[in-house]
């Protein structure tokens, strides 16, 4: 059987996505094949100049719009002048900074994909695409009752698999909660690989140097990383809940394919836990 590539990317024409860090990467070249398929695709980026670059390298209808994931005022202001549209593409994050806050005072990795995805939820046609990472296995298991590093030494390894953990445990929680409601709009995850990015050139000198090196040897380009994500937020068969990675050897490189995520992350308790405490720091609720 052939394998998927972005050539098998079905006609987007008619559809409108909403892809988050779209200005450089595997957002950038997301965004770059759906539109060449015809959609509608909004980059959503902090940096509208970047975003602007980008969009010019872009053939068809794209457009640049502001959205700064470390400020819930620029979350609600996006989400408040967004109308109606059909697939949301969750991919903006960081990699192992430094500790940092947002201007709410959340650690700078754990992020707001919560807060934008259930503000632009009642607008959603078709599905929600929450990109994580291999990088949840490190995770172990998430610490919800200090998600922002106030009560423990910050680690930014083990603080960025939690954020790819809370990535997927959101993500599972929110497709459980949309099918109870009989929703159509479906959630979905996926995963790079390991892929050569600019996101590893924001991890530190030390851990950029080696991956520098990993990215010579081992790494796959921004197109093929892309390939995950855009299977699981264009093809037909793609169920709820589902999680796409790449198909080789220990997920690092390859076509698009079903793939298996850690225990932690279906843990329903544990969402549950997640998600109450999201909505209390975010005030953003589901329904």
């Amino acid at each position: 059987m052939a394998k998927w590539t972005i050539a098998d990317v079905p006609d987007q024409t008619g559809r409108t996505f909403i892809v988050t860090g779209a200005n450089s990467g595997l957002g950038a070249a997301a965004a770059r094949a759906l539109a060449e398929r015809g959609a509608t695709v909004v980059l959503a980026c902090r940096n509208v100049e970047k975003g602007a670059a980008a969009a010019a390298t872009m053939a068809g209808d794209v457009s640049v719009r502001r959205l700064d994931l470390a400020d819930l005022a620029s979350v609600r202001a996006f989400a408040a002048d967004t109308g109606p549209f059909d697939v949301l593409v969750n991919n903006a994050g960081v990699m192992a900074v430094p500790l940092a806050r947002t201007v709410d005072g959340f650690e700078s990795q754990i992020g707001t994909n919560f807060a934008l995805s259930l503000q632009l939820l009642p607008l959603i046609g078709d599905r929600v695409v929450t990109v994580s990472s291999k990088a949840h296995r490190w995770g172990g298991r998430i610490n919800v009752d200090d998600l922002n590093w106030q009560r423990r030494a910050y680690r930014k390894w083990f603080a960025y698999g939690q954020s790819k953990l809370a990535d997927l445990l959101f993500a599972y929680e929110l497709q459980r909660r949309l099918q109870a409601t009989g929703s159509s709009v479906r959630s979905v995850a996926a995963h790079p690989g390991y892929s050569a990015t600019e996101l590893q050139q924001r991890a530190g000198s030390r851990a950029h140097r080696l991956m520098s090196l990993g990215n010579r040897i081992l790494a796959q380009n921004a197109d093929r990383g892309a390939l995950p994500t855009l299977y699981a937020a264009t093809m037909p068969d793609v169920l709820g809940g589902e999680y796409w990675g790449p198909d080789g050897p220990l997920e690092l490189v390859g076509h698009p394919t079903r793939v298996g995520s850690s225990r932690s992350s279906k843990d329903g308790r544990t969402a549950v836990r997640l998600w109450g405490r999201a909505e209390e720091l975010t005030g953003a609720t589901f329904g």
